[in-house]
């Protein structure tokens, strides 16, 4: 049990040797560049070792950093809060005395309690404060200091000092407010001090890092092998949660336990690894909890605008919300690329180290993605000499799906100028070439073919007819036939189809797009396997051909996520800049993704690069949210109306100082003022509930600071939550 399927979806087959054509389908592919031999200590085989979490300090004492981030607890919380080492805080915000007055209340408070103790036990208030120990004490005891019990004497005498220490220590500690100083102050302080401590291990049966759950099961071997590996140094956190996916798929009962077993035993923590061999990402740039499926993107601010339990907290992206799909809006500079886009990425080519998930990561040529060794193939359109190219035809046999699948990507952004208003039309008159010249050569045509075709060159039309002809095959006969009727209207889609293919047919592009065999494609087919993908788009000197591509790719992501007989991966596509991709059919197709267990990824620097039709259908289709500093008004306006109203409660006051009479009141009014820092005043509040935009586009253009964006987040369970202000930058 190499991999035993554990970390491979059913039926995976190893990459297929190298020579000859073929497809990523069903191989899974190797790192997309030359990894670095292992040392001569290491195995033959064996990959190299990781490093430890980056992302985790080592506390003190000695306890390696991976023990402490498997001990840390990670409670519930709110979707799109980071819960590693999570305190869960009110939901409601208490009210808050400013610290300056808090401390000086506090200290004026003691003093004055200390004085009235102070007073009364010299005596100068009199000794009627003594009287109730006199009155309920024994005769016996009059004469305690001589012949008397002394000891009943001085224990009754001690308790009694004592009541009258805590009746004053509780008046005034509720006038100086001392229980709030110590919940701001004290307590932080304190907890701080305890985190410092070493900390004592847990139990064995609740200690994650004795791997219990084996213990507990049968695989009891296996849990000693595996946490002498995590005390020894030899694990790291993509192991744990890629043995911890191993070993659920073996009580899901996928895989048996012997072998699971007989696996662990044999390598250790490098069980059950991805297909590439690799079992970390060689430099980390984000913050990632692989327990918890989280990447850290933020904190949230402390802004009167966020609610209370999400100020200060960490900010997560997880497949549990990013399974409902996320739209980023901002200009360029404002971070989408690298503060949300790279760490999102890494994050997804983490977990598919660790068997989890499938990343399709779509941008510009240049864009700061990640490095090459970071996926498993690298696809660079319009580069000379690639090593993989993308299948034009998204992988499919049938013709028609590889025709709606062409006609999207072609026509999908003029689907309104088509007769009908959509891509139908365009898909008929493809699937009415593709189908016979599929019936005739067993393949499906090049860009140049496909473009003769649908220029209508006699040639190539009469080259296929004689093929069609010899094959006897009347059906596609009579398809090329009416192929050939309809070339002949005015306003044919041929025309508009043959102009947009033909930007794929420049010489840039010569080596790509062969279906013949003669290069090595990649099919998003192979979404049921961990696979890292990542597209780079020709955006400088072919634009359009880049649009052209970005509509295909997330065309051919919709069909095959949806499509997969192996949910169990979650399938992630990435598409930095989408410009000019959303389309209706587009938007069909991310909805479909929230039950299929994927989702995507899209950044625009604006919603004028949607079309206005489609803008708050495409904020509705999505989940998530998250609007950059420096978005226009126009652009907030749609997030504004998306994220609603809410009914705040609003307070005016009215202070009217209280003017005193007589020399007692006056000085009741200074030491009031001294113990609280406010003169005496006589306040008049009118409690009001409004409704109020949570987010208005004015705020979202003029308020958000720089390196910030609000986000919201949904899971795919239908838990949201509100829109929050997020520092990136923390």
């Amino acid at each position: 049990m190499d991999t035993e399927g554990t970390q491979d979806a059913q039926h995976t087959a190893a990459a297929p040797p190298s020579g000859g054509a073929h497809r990523i389908e069903p191989a899974v592919p190797r790192p997309a560049v030359p990894r670095t031999p292992p040392s001569p200590a290491v195995p033959p085989g064996a990959p190299a070792m990781p490093t430890a979490p980056p992302a985790v300090a080592g506390p003190p004492g000695g306890q390696s950093a991976l023990l402490s981030w498997l001990r840390t607890p990670r409670p519930s919380a709110p979707p799109g809060i980071w819960t590693y080492g999570h305190r869960p805080r009110r939901a409601e915000e208490p009210d808050r005395v400013p610290a300056r007055q808090l401390i000086s209340g506090a200290i004026i408070s003691f003093l004055c309690g200390w004085l009235l103790w102070s007073l009364l036990w010299n005596g100068y208030l009199g000794p009627y404060w003594y009287w109730p120990l006199q009155l309920l004490r024994p005769d016996s005891w009059a004469a305690a200091r001589t012949s008397g019990d002394r000891t009943a004497f001085l224990v009754a005498s001690n308790a009694y000092y004592g009541l009258w220490i805590l009746g004053i220590a509780f008046v005034f500690g509720r006038l100086g407010r001392w229980p709030e100083l110590i919940r701001r102050f004290i307590t932080p302080l304190v907890r701080r001090l305890r985190d410092r401590a070493p900390a004592a291990a847990p139990e064995p049966a609740s200690d994650p890092a004795q791997w219990p759950e084996l213990r507990a099961h049968g695989a009891p071997d296996a849990a000693d092998r595996l946490t002498a590996e995590a005390r020894g140094g030899a694990m790291n956190d993509v192991d744990v949660a890629r043995i911890g996916r191993a070993w659920r798929s073996v009580r899901a009962g996928r895989n048996s336990l012997a072998s699971f077993t007989d696996t662990v035993l044999r390598h250790g923590a490098a069980a059950c690894a991805h297909p590439s061999g690799q079992r970390d990402l060689a430099r980390r740039t984000a913050r990632h909890d692989l327990l918890a499926h989280q990447v850290r993107i933020g904190t949230a601010a402390d802004h009167p605008r966020n609610p209370y339990q999400h100020r200060g907290c960490g900010c997560a992206l997880e497949p549990r919300v990013l399974g409902t799909s996320l739209l980023a809006v901002g200009p360029a500079g404002s971070g989408k690329t690298t503060r949300l886009v790279r760490p999102v990425v890494e994050a997804m080519c983490l977990q598919a180290l660790a068997g989890q998930c499938a990343v399709v990561a779509v941008g510009p040529a240049g864009s700061a993605l990640g490095p090459d060794d970071a996926f498993d193939v690298v696809v660079r359109i319009g580069r000379p000499d690639p090593d993989c190219d993308l299948d034009l035809y998204g992988g499919t046999t049938d013709p028609d799906e590889a025709s709606g699948i062409l006609a999207e990507a072609l026509v999908g952004d003029l689907a309104e100028q088509l007769p009908g208003g959509d891509s139908r039309r365009a898909a008929t008159a493809l699937a009415q070439l593709l189908g016979p010249f599929r019936a005739a050569h067993g393949r499906f045509p090049t860009v140049p073919e496909l473009r003769e075709l649908l220029d209508g060159a006699p040639s190539a039309v009469t080259a296929l007819r004689t093929a069609l002809e010899a094959s006897g095959d009347q059906t596609l006969l009579r398809e090329l036939d009416a192929r050939a009727r309809q070339s002949e209207r005015p306003g044919d889609v041929a025309l508009l189809l043959a102009d947009r293919i033909a930007l794929l047919d420049r010489p840039a592009f010569a080596a790509f797009f062969d279906p013949t065999g003669s290069t090595r494609q990649v099919s998003l087919r192979a979404l049921d396997h961990p696979l890292r993908v990542r597209i780079e788009l020709p955006e400088r000197g072919h634009a359009e051909a880049s649009r052209i591509l970005a509509r295909l790719v997330l065309a051919q992501f919709a069909e095959c996520a949806v499509a997969r007989a192996d949910r169990s991966l979650f399938a992630c596509l990435v598409l930095d800049e989408a410009a000019h991709t959303i389309t209706a059919e587009a938007l069909r197709g991310l909805q479909r993704l929230r039950s299929a267990n994927a989702g995507a990824v899209l950044t625009l620097r604006s919603l004028d690069d949607v079309p206005e039709a489609l803008r708050s259908a495409l904020l509705g289709s999505v989940g998530c949210r998250m609007a950059f500093a420096g978005v226009t008004p126009w652009d907030g306006a749609p997030f504004a109306e998306v994220w609603g109203k809410e009914w705040v409660e609003t307070r005016d006051v009215t202070d009217r100082q209280i003017i005193a009479h007589g020399a007692g009141m006056k000085a009741f009014h200074i030491v009031r003022q001294l113990v609280t820092g406010k003169a005496a005043t006589s306040k008049a509040i009118t409690v009001r509930t409004v409704e109020r935009e949570r987010w208005s586009a004015s705020d979202l253009a003029n308020a958000l600071p720089a390196g910030h964006a609000v986000l919201s987040v949904t899971t795919v369970d239908g838990e949201h939550a509100p829109p929050v202000l997020v520092d990136l930058r923390s």
